[in-house]
């Protein structure tokens, strides 16, 4: 059986569980996650049956690319009239189900597929699909593991060429060179409203350390306010914290990792904060296990935290900390599980997930550790395989 027959039939499971009669595709990366193809159109999983692409452009390569069924779709006009004639029991006079991604379906294109088809009754089918996606196969490993690869390379490069007096977007442009000439394909994507990804975080000193909207524990001043995160035009001076957050995408998978560098020496209490986040990320691992709830994670590491008499400065600063330990990625950064307050998933073979256990202090700069991992029948492996440590240039 296929990889997407098996995750169409996954989510057929799912719609009959759920009483649904139909999924309604529409986002590029569900799309691709289901079909194989990204090509604009509306996917139809019925609950029962073969799916259909109704696919706007290109046909060509949708038909070349999709592990199901390709038909074109002349105009949106059409598309109520032509899902009806392919799914006959979807056009008859009684209710039907239907579900669609309102997480990220903008509203007015939502209206016009009611319009469509008016007598469909509509549910919210965002967390069906990303649920769905929360169990990676061991080719998305595979794909998973080549990002780890490639960034740990990158990394390595970038500490060799990596000097005081170099601006942070000369080293970032460096390790976005290095990945994107080996297969990165130049994006990292993200499915949260207004959030966005370069290929990372890379900062140092206080521009590290300045907050921004970005969903994470660190922003970076970025070149400009129409592009407010990540490596600036600020040169990197030595004794002070590099955070070198960083990712790579390899046939849509991401990989997510985070390490910390110093040319010279750190001051002591910022080296120990680094220590302090290393042993959380240890005592985290240990709790990496099928059936631990993903809250769980979270409120141990804020505990441990406190023990070491930073709170404070823990997963950011005052009302800009988030309030998070780790999140999944996948074909985008920000998957489920969150190891956060309130996400009761218990821990599943087949989750990937990246945890950060980050200290910030304002004015001076961000460290901390971050490594992906996946869950295993008996406990994890990390995918990640780039050095720990301190890393001293």
């Amino acid at each position: 059986m296929s990889e997407y027959r098996m995750r169409i039939e996954r989510l057929q499971q799912k719609l009959l569980a759920e009483g649904l009669d139909a999924f309604v595709v529409t986002q590029n990366v569900d799309l691709y996650y289901l079909t194989g193809s990204m090509q604009t159109g509306y996917l139809l999983v019925p609950a029962a049956g073969e799916p259909r692409f109704f696919v706007r452009r290109s046909v060509h390569r949708a038909q070349e690319e999709s592990a199901v069924p390709v038909e074109a779709l002349g105009s949106f006009r059409s598309l109520g009239q032509q899902i009806t004639e392919a799914f006959p029991a979807l056009g008859s006079a009684g209710k039907i189900r239907l579900a669609a991604e309102y997480d990220v379906l903008p509203v007015q294109q939502f209206l016009r597929l009611q319009d469509l088809l008016p007598h469909a009754e509509w549910a919210d089918g965002s967390l069906l699909i990303r649920e769905l996606r929360m169990i990676k196969s061991p080719y998305e490993l595979g794909c998973i593991r080549e990002a780890a690869r490639l960034i740990d390379e990158a990394l390595e490069d970038a500490l060799g060429r990596l000097q005081a007096g170099m601006t942070e977007v000369e080293v970032m442009s460096g390790v976005e060179h290095f990945i994107r000439r080996r297969g990165h394909l130049g994006l990292m994507r993200v499915r949260g409203y207004n959030q966005e990804i370069i290929t990372g975080m890379l900062g140092a000193g206080e521009a590290a350390a300045e907050p921004t909207y970005f969903d994470g524990p660190a922003g970076g001043r970025g070149l400009s306010p129409a592009s407010p995160q990540s490596a600036s035009r600020r040169p990197i001076g030595a004794g002070e914290p590099i955070l070198i957050d960083i990712g790579c995408c390899v046939d849509g998978y991401v990989i997510d990792q985070t390490r910390t560098a110093v040319i010279g020496e750190l001051p002591e209490d910022l080296e120990r904060a680094y220590a302090v986040s290393e042993d959380i990320l240890r005592r985290t691992e240990g709790m990496l296990k099928p059936g631990t709830p993903c809250d769980k994670l979270y409120t141990q590491s804020v505990q441990w935290a406190k023990e070491a008499g930073l709170a404070e400065h823990y997963m950011g600063f005052g009302g800009d900390q988030v309030k998070f330990l780790g999140h999944g990625i996948g074909l985008e950064i920000d998957e489920l599980p969150v190891l956060a307050r309130g996400f009761k998933y218990g821990l599943e073979p087949g989750m990937v997930i990246a945890i950060e256990p980050k200290f910030t202090f304002p004015k001076r700069g961000v460290v901390g550790i971050e490594n992906s991992y996946v869950i295993t029948p008996d406990g994890f492996e990390k995918l990640t395989i780039s050095r720990e440590g301190l890393l001293r240039l």
